[in-house]
């Protein structure tokens, strides 16, 4: 199968066989393609520097720039099946191979865009099964972290007394599965040894609901190039959210931040092959998944409805300026107006 042409829209965080052909962890869906064994992801604008740098072996191509195609073009839709449509007639193929798990939608409109798409009949990487001497490295480092968070966890065990109730008291409450499990990723995430990226999107075991919340932090004094784009990023918000309503469409919110950047003198654009500014969406719907609809975006076609859920997560990004500046809070928006649901604090210095 390595010489056929392979096509997967799946995130690398769920898909073993997406983050086994790209290396890198993406939790939204992207298109990868392989055509005669060659690697190609089609990747947006807040990914796209990222997949660069983690997926050298990858051709990556911006997502955005064929939707500028597209439309150009006339193309009144410009969804994954459009695409893909496009890469399959710019690398002059008609076919791939497809997962057994490929998306049932998105496979009867390729063909209604007359491309052929057929599931394979065995393993999409059957490679996957040998280790190389890299990946027993990673797996061990895994397993490593496995027994730090099992040792801790019998700590926590061995520490707990037995109530009249014989209920198990950990510093003296009841100790569920849930507050060990608790002790036990809080173990594993130390011994990792990561940086810590204050995005946090977590997902309550108990409802199934996701909450999603950004902040940016300095620690120390912060530059004065600093502050003023946080400044800026604090106002935009507010316009953000002074433009969420029942009936707004999605694209008018976001064009109101991208307004007031250009005005305030921060332009998106290119330097040196690295994109800056503002080039993601302004939000995006949450609930039982953490991406969903309706979009805050430049290309939205969704309207904003009284019951909405959604992100205001404005963010610039300068890398000379060392990075970037992106706040993020959750609006549920009313009849009347919006109601923020955050109510952590926003500082930039600690």
């Amino acid at each position: 199968m390595k010489r056929e042409n392979l096509l997967l829209v799946a995130d690398s965080e769920r898909c073993a066989d997406m983050l086994y052909a790209v290396g890198m962890f993406v939790p939204d869906p992207f298109i990868y393609l392989r055509v005669q064994g060659r690697p190609i992801i089609v990747m947006s604008d807040l990914e796209i520097d990222r997949a660069r740098h983690e997926a050298p072996h990858c051709r990556v191509i911006s997502l955005s720039r064929i939707q500028r195609k597209l439309r150009s073009l006339g193309a009144k839709k410009t969804g994954d099946g459009h695409v893909i449509r496009d890469l399959f007639r710019t690398y002059g193929i008609k076919k791939a191979i497809v997962p057994h798990d490929f998306p049932l939608g998105l496979a009867t409109e390729l063909r209604k865009l007359k491309l052929k798409v057929k599931p394979a009949n065995s393993a999409l990487f059957p490679e996957r099964q040998v280790k190389s001497a890299a990946e027993v490295k990673k797996i061990s480092a895994a397993l490593m972290m496995a027994e730090v968070g099992l040792a801790e966890g019998i700590q926590a065990l061995k520490s707990c007394k037995i109530d009249r109730k014989r209920r198990l008291l950990y510093h003296h409450n009841p100790l569920t599965s849930e507050k060990l499990r608790a002790v036990i990723n809080t173990a594993i995430v130390q011994a990792g040894n990561e940086p810590i990226i204050l995005d946090v999107f977590p997902r309550s075991q108990k409802t199934g609901y996701y909450g999603d919340i950004t902040r940016t932090v300095v620690r120390g004094r912060a530059s004065e190039g600093v502050r003023r784009l946080y400044r800026t990023i604090e106002r935009s918000q507010e316009i953000g959210f002074e433009a969420l309503r029942h009936n707004a469409p999605g694209r008018e919110v976001h064009r109101k931040i991208a307004e007031f950047f250009e005005r305030e003198g921060y332009k998106t654009g290119k330097t040196r092959g690295r994109i800056h500014g503002f080039f993601h969406g302004t939000g995006h719907g949450v609930g039982l998944e953490i991406h969903e609809g309706p979009r805050l975006g430049q290309f939205s076609t969704d309207t904003l409805k009284a019951g909405h859920v959604v992100t205001v997560e404005p963010g610039l990004y300068y890398w000379e300026l060392g990075g970037g500046v992106r706040l993020e809070d959750m609006a549920l928006v009313t009849t009347n107006g919006t109601r923020n649901l955050t109510k952590f604090e926003k500082l930039l210095e600690i």
